[in-house]
């Protein structure tokens, strides 16, 4: 009894110090999730955020070509990873607009966390990316990190050819998601 008495006390005392997200700031990051929103629904983005297996491709979101799959890791399938057609950079101009696009690490989310939102109304979408198990064990820090740095989400901004790269720019995107991160990452309403 003393030792939940103390259990209790403690878990207070922890929501106490926890900092406090006004009114205003939660506004402000719901209204900035709509531009988080914006980019991981567009095809840079969503074309392998897919909840399938076979990835799409240009804007149109169009079946892979060739029966392209996500394999086992996400990386394709045996015999055909997507490194095959896809370099660790853009094709140079000369190999044509249509030409595989290319970046570090090019694949898709491993299967047992697809993070598939293609589609998903905002609530669903922004509880999916904060959901640890859904996102690949990410927290906060670990997202802001993933949207800032890693390679294949940059390419979404200067992704070659023909393909139209993410409409708001990377330092907004960026911006947006640690707005609505700092606020604890409020979701839209229903």
């Amino acid at each position: 009894m003393k030792h939940s008495v103390l259990l209790s006390l403690a878990a207070l005392a922890l929501v106490a110090c926890a900092p406090r997200v006004s009114p205003e700031q939660t506004a402000k990051a719901i209204e900035a999730f709509a531009t988080v929103e914006k980019v991981f629904q567009h095809p840079r983005c969503s074309n392998c955020h897919i909840p399938g297996d076979q990835p799409l491709q240009f804007d149109s979101q169009s079946p892979h070509a060739m029966q392209v799959v996500r394999g086992p890791e996400g990386k394709g399938a045996a015999g055909l990873p997507c490194s095959t057609c896809h370099g660790t950079q853009n094709s140079p101009a000369s190999y044509g607009a249509h030409a595989p696009p290319g970046a570090p690490h090019w694949q898709l989310p491993p299967p047992d966390h697809k993070m598939a939102w293609i589609g998903l109304p905002a609530k669903a979408l922004c509880e999916m990316i904060q959901d640890k198990s859904r996102n690949g064990d990410r927290d906060f820090a670990a997202l802001i990190k993933h949207v800032s740095e890693d390679k294949l989400v940059l390419w979404g901004w200067q992704p070659g050819g023909e393909r139209k790269p993410v409409p708001v720019p990377h330092d907004q995107f960026v911006a947006a998601f640690k707005t609505w991160a700092d606020a604890g990452g409020p979701c839209p309403a229903g």
